[in-house]
């Protein structure tokens, strides 16, 4: 036989789309040919693929080698063709037959990834779990070939089959029958760390604590404002410790992010993702992007929590990027050949000083800046950005008063109260509040006379767009939820009015 057909992945964001590897033999002048647009990283896998064929004790063939790497209009990166490249000529050549007489078409259930060190191992591959989900969702019942030390990460994919090799010969005495390769046994997914930082640590502050039950019962995006000390970021980071954990599905695509952005250990957690980048951070670090685009900070939030604290110190453009992924969910990145999109259905929180000082309202310290730098300062958060943040509210200076206040109630019971709201809420509508569409809230969110009476003199008052209004709707929506009660009232119209007040309750 002097072609041989085998079957690889090549990562397009968090899609593996399937590549066809053909290899051919013939005769002529000894050269060794790679087409299919592959990168520098691709083209050198033929020094590796010929190292790896002789040190496993195989002939490298002294003929006219091709191997094609289909579709051709596809970019190929990385090591993971160096696998069935190796195992294609060994084929092609007919160095390795398969047990009675298998034709190399027996092969087509197989689907083939891993890098081959001079010595013919295999190292690791990038993104193994990406692979492998895309292998289980296009190709139900195949058996996905992976390097020892990826496979295990890989077989947390539900009912698809991954074989572990340590090498070459591995493989190869698989296919003749000789020695079977083990399969791989799934790594645990690790228990829900949510107990970490416990609610009760927040002394005082009895607002900002019923805001953040709000927030994690219903999805909703936050800003904090307040001076120094206020506890905007003590606030934040026991969010995480309120939300509920996710399910085995939810955490295999998180983890699949966290993998396609090049994490060196993949961690499969229940425990949603916490992100907090610095001010400093530029769009493609938050957004994705590269040559080779890669999921940014926002996607790595992924069913979590994305922290901006300092949020007008962000950059101007970078914090109009956050606009589109807030409404849709998603982040789709641009090139030239051709758009990849990235999932980014994350709960923003945000927090920020009054002024640029940040002593504006503060009960001991007097605020030196001019009317004139405060409106500066808070331009720099555009209307529409700020339209698409649910809950608003400003927390007051800690007074001395808040060291003799008893410990505040703990994470558990309110935890408990957000995964029993979020029920109601699957139950319901098959999704947060947060994420109702407009279709859902006419359903979902009817109002009685004197609550949209309010609503309506609200909207006056400080001229709210549809998309504010939308907003306070689904907050009021969880009020009504933390109540157990299917009527919203005009109650819960009020409050959650009051909760999109950043500067200060409203005169």
């Amino acid at each position: 036989m002097s072609l041989a057909v085998l079957a690889s992945r090549a990562l397009c964001g968090l899609d593996g789309l399937a590549v066809r590897v053909e290899v051919h033999v013939g005769s002529g002048l000894p050269a060794f040919h790679l087409v299919g647009l592959p990168d520098a990283g691709v083209r050198e896998s033929r020094e590796r693929v010929r190292s790896a064929v002789i040190s496993s004790g195989f002939e490298f063939p002294a003929g006219r080698i091709t191997a094609n790497l289909a579709p051709a209009d596809l970019p190929k990166e990385s090591g993971r063709f160096d696998l069935p490249i190796a195992l294609g000529i060994l084929l092609a050549s007919g160095q390795v037959a398969l047990p009675n007489g298998e034709a190399v078409s027996g092969l087509g259930q197989y689907v083939f990834a891993g890098e081959l060190s001079l010595t013919g191992a295999l190292a690791p591959v990038e993104a193994p779990l990406a692979i492998a989900m895309a292998v289980h969702r296009s190709r139900p019942g195949s058996t996905l070939v992976l390097p020892a030390s990826s496979a295990g990460i890989a077989a947390n994919v539900h009912g698809l089959t991954v074989l572990a090799a340590q090498s070459l010969c591995e493989v190869v005495a698989h296919f003749t029958g000789s020695v079977p390769l083990p399969v791989a046994s799934a790594s645990p997914i690790a228990a829900d760390g949510a107990a970490g930082l416990c609610l009760s640590e927040v002394r005082g502050q009895a607002v900002a604590r019923r805001v953040l039950e709000i927030a994690a019962a219903g999805g909703h995006s936050l800003l904090m404002a307040g001076p120094p000390g206020a506890g905007k970021s003590m606030l934040a980071h026991r969010l995480p410790g309120l939300l509920p954990g996710l399910d085995a599905e939810q955490s295999l695509e998180v983890a699949a992010l966290h993998n396609a952005a090049g994490t060196a250990q993949c961690l499969i957690s229940s425990t949603p993702p916490f992100r907090a980048p610095h001010h400093s951070a530029s769009m493609p670090a938050l957004v994705g992007g590269g040559i080779l685009p890669r999921p940014g900070e926002i996607s790595l939030a992924h069913r979590g929590v994305l922290f901006l604290d300092e949020l007008p110190e962000f950059g101007r453009r970078v914090l109009e990027s956050l606009r589109e992924p807030l409404e849709t969910g998603t982040v789709s990145i641009a090139r030239a050949a051709r758009t990849m999109t990235f999932p980014a259905s994350f709960q923003l929180i945000a927090a920020m000083n009054p002024c640029p000082c940040g002593w504006l309202g503060h009960a001991r310290v007097v605020c030196r800046c001019t009317a004139e730098q405060i409106a500066r300062y808070r331009n720099r958060l555009s209307g529409p950005l700020l339209d698409r943040v649910d809950l608003q509210i400003a927390l007051p200076s800690a007074g001395l008063e808040w060291m003799d206040d008893p410990p505040g109630e703990a994470s558990a019971p309110v935890r408990a109260r957000v995964i029993l709201c979020r029920e109601l809420q699957q139950a319901r509508q098959a999704c947060s509040n947060a994420r109702l569409s407009v279709a859902d809230l006419e359903r979902f969110c009817v109002l009685d006379g004197k609550a949209k009476s309010l609503l309506r003199q609200a909207v006056l008052r400080w001229s709210w767009s549809a998309r504010v209004v939308h907003r306070v709707l689904r907050v009021a929506r969880t009020l009504a939820d933390l109540s157990a009660l299917d009527a919203i009232g005009s109650a819960h119209i009020a409050e959650a009015i009051q909760y999109r007040q950043p500067w200060g309750t409203p005169p």
